[in-house]
């Protein structure tokens, strides 16, 4: 197919719009794939919409390939099925909420487990019609606080989910691994550098969880990888590699000191180490300190002996001085808890918290919940706060002094901590969630009452797998990835043409020539994209065709007279090819 520029429905900007921040904002919008309706809203124009629907077919390959079948739910869904799993309200304010003319609460889809789980009950009653995959492609809705990044982080989206229902675990793994197999092709034609991470499950619940995230310097998620290759993880998840414990006998009593100006972990150091304080034979550090930092937890599954909610509830967690709280992954290890830091007032209401020195002494004799770093295990010493105003403890053993009601992983996590796996370190990348793959277990067929005749005649609960692609959001990732100064470099597989022609001569045998090239490629079954617009200067062209991104620039220049061709090939060389030859020479480019 050809599509003249002349007439393409298009717009492009020399400037950076205003709001955006990150390069995939700012060339899809400057290249006219995309137009902003609203904040963290988009529409879609026609050259991203072409891009948007070669991913969309990638995706639907490989789905359809690994056996799984298509349907399509409404994005306007009822109360009731979210209703029944808790999620109407564990989503929060990020979900849509409204009512319609009749006072019926409804909203807009974010995810739809509930759907698939209903439509498998109401079709399927015989273990004979398992295994199954279903599958959608469609637009979701959640109502980000704070909507970024264009199409990377908006309000509305489109996404593949799908969900394996299975009659045993061992079909779940099975379900499961074809999935991943799948998402390693989709994301591999696309041309995306990624790692397949250990992740939490959040509000979907389950148990297996894995995300594939693209590898991006304006990623919002940050990941490890092990310096040995045998391990990936979102920060979300890693779990600390815990310490032996220690033997408690023998260990010097605590010792409370005068600690003048020391609210802060830097100044306690300092007066460690000019008060000659040894941890070990050796010279103090902070990893030898103790915070103790003060939230408040709101738990939904909490409930007072009437039934009713507690409320907020004050925690401690105890982190080493060396390290910052990690507010993610404090979030990631609460959930469906929600916390908040405590305020000036909850530290006046009780009178045994001061501020910079809290130690957990008193928490353990005022019954406030302790929740403590995996590495303060019993038998390690530590100094700490001594509960009273610039005064430190010293030599306060875990086990001994003080206890944890629970351990948690709210503590940053360094370069160069050890790896997990227990091979070499682990080093920090920031990347993009592209999908995000769960063992679902009987979640949601429990709380859907999903009842299966199996082999004996007997009911039985399916077992799910949840599985999710951002497909928008993949376009913006490569974006992120493929790009250059210059403008956007696509590959074959998404751009939305696979060639570009542009004519540098105004006359009328070039005009010419360029018509019969592009009827040529066109023959060929090549999707061109011609820039045939008379008016337009060369360096308008050449510069436009950057922006665009399209994977290989045939130019008609001053060249064509000698019956030569330009062939630039985006992000790479530029060769000089015969005009009798482009054509044969671009579909061998194509085809690698």
């Amino acid at each position: 197919m050809i599509t003249r520029l002349s007439t393409l429905f298009l717009r492009t900007l020399r400037e950076d719009p205003a709001d955006a921040e990150v390069p995939s904002h700012k060339l899809l919008v400057r290249a006219g794939y995309v137009r902003r309706a609203a904040p963290g809203v988009y529409s879609w124009l026609p050259l991203g919409l072409r891009t948007l629907r070669k991913i969309e077919g990638i995706v639907r390959e490989e789905m359809d390939a690994m056996g799984a079948q298509e349907l399509l739910f409404p994005a306007l869904l009822p109360r009731e099925p979210y209703e029944a799993t808790n999620r109407w309200a564990e989503y929060g304010d990020d979900l849509f909420r409204l009512k319609d003319r009749k006072g019926a609460d409804m909203l807009l889809g974010p995810t739809h487990e509930e759907m698939f789980t209903l439509q498998v009950k109401d079709l399927y009653s015989s273990y004979k019609d398992f295994p199954v995959t279903l599958y959608q492609i469609q637009t979701k809705y959640r109502d980000e606080a704070r909507p970024r990044a264009g199409i990377l982080r908006g309000r509305e989206f489109v996404m593949k989910d799908s969900y394996s229902f299975d009659m045993s675990d061992e079909g779940l793994d099975q379900s499961y691994a074809n999935h991943r197999a799948a998402y390693q092709r989709i994301f591999d034609r696309v041309g995306i550098r990624y790692e397949i991470c250990q992740a939490t499950s959040g509000a979907m619940g389950g148990s297996a969880s894995e995300e594939f995230l693209a590898y991006s310097e304006n990623g919002e998620d940050t990941f490890v990888i092990s310096t040995a290759g045998d391990y990936a993880a979102n920060v979300e998840a890693v779990a600390t590699v815990v310490p032996e414990t220690r033997p408690i006998e023998g260990l010097p009593e605590a010792v409370v000191h005068d600690t003048p100006a020391s609210e802060t972990i830097a100044a306690l150091v300092e007066w460690a180490q000019s008060a000659g304080v040894l941890v070990e034979g050796r010279e103090a550090q902070a990893a030898d300190t103790l915070k103790c930092m003060m939230i408040k937890v709101n738990d939904p599954r909490a409930l007072d002996e009437d039934g009713k909610p507690v409320g907020p509830q004050l925690v401690g967690v105890l982190i080493p001085g060396d390290r910052e709280l990690d507010e993610k992954r404090l979030e990631a290890s609460l959930e469906p808890a929600t916390f908040e830091l405590a305020s000036e007032e909850d530290f006046a209401k009780s009178e045994f918290l001061v501020k910079g020195y809290v130690g957990p002494r008193a928490l353990n004799a005022n019954k406030v919940r302790v929740l403590a770093d995996p590495r303060v295990v019993e038998g390690t010493a530590w100094i700490a706060g001594a509960d009273a105003p610039q005064k430190h403890v010293v030599g306060l053993v875990a086990g001994r002094d003080f206890s944890a009601d629970g351990f948690i992983e709210a503590a940053e996590i360094k370069e160069g901590d050890p790896s997990p796996s227990g091979n070499g370190t682990v080093e920090l990348a920031r990347g993009i969630e592209l999908g995000h793959i769960f063992q679902l277990g009987r979640k949601y067929t429990e709380a859907m009452d999903v009842q299966i005749l199996d082999e004996n005649g007997k009911r039985a609960v399916p077992t799910m797998g949840s599985y999710g692609i951002g497909v928008s959001r993949m376009m913006a990732v490569v974006a992120e990835q493929r790009h250059d100064d210059k403008g956007l470099v696509w590959p074959v597989e998404i751009a939305p043409y696979q060639v570009h022609v542009a004519v540098a001569n105004k006359d009328a045998a070039a005009l010419e020539a360029g018509e019969r090239l592009v009827g040529e490629f066109d023959a060929a079954g090549l999707e061109v994209l011609y820039d045939d617009r008379p008016k337009v200067s060369p360096g308008v062209k050449f510069k436009d065709a950057e922006l665009l991104g399209m994977p290989f620039v045939v130019i008609l220049g001053r060249s064509f007279a000698d019956g030569i061709v330009e062939l630039r090939i985006r992000g790479g060389e530029t060769l000089e090819v015969p005009a009798d030859e482009i054509v044969d020479k671009v579909i061998e480019l194509i085809r690698g």
